[in-house]
């Protein structure tokens, strides 16, 4: 299981509109091949600045499967107005978990 992390910073004001936006985008990633869930969490530090956090069976569900999709367009056709500048993303495996 492969857990990708983005960081992703919005344009303030937009947040209400960002975070519905994502809830609605949650059938996009249902339908991607190996998907496994999803987080979306916000800094109370810096309320604009969010971490998209999701479960892929493997690295290339995300990098090649889901990339390459429709389901990437438009997930990016639902959120990217939003985006104060381009996401920044890294993929984790779990190597201590309690």
């Amino acid at each position: 299981m492969i857990t990708e992390i983005a960081q992703i910073d919005i344009k303030a004001g937009s947040e209400a509109a960002f975070e519905a936006a994502v809830d609605k985008a949650r059938v996009v990633f249902k339908r991607a091949q190996g998907f496994h869930g999803l987080e979306l969490h916000r800094s109370i530090e810096k309320p604009q600045r969010y971490r998209l956090m999701v479960k892929w069976e493997t690295l290339e569900n995300h990098t090649v499967d889901f990339r390459g999709s429709e389901n990437f367009a438009e997930w990016r056709g639902l959120v990217g107005a939003f985006f104060a500048s381009p996401p920044e993303v890294e993929h984790t495996e779990t190597v201590v978990a309690g």
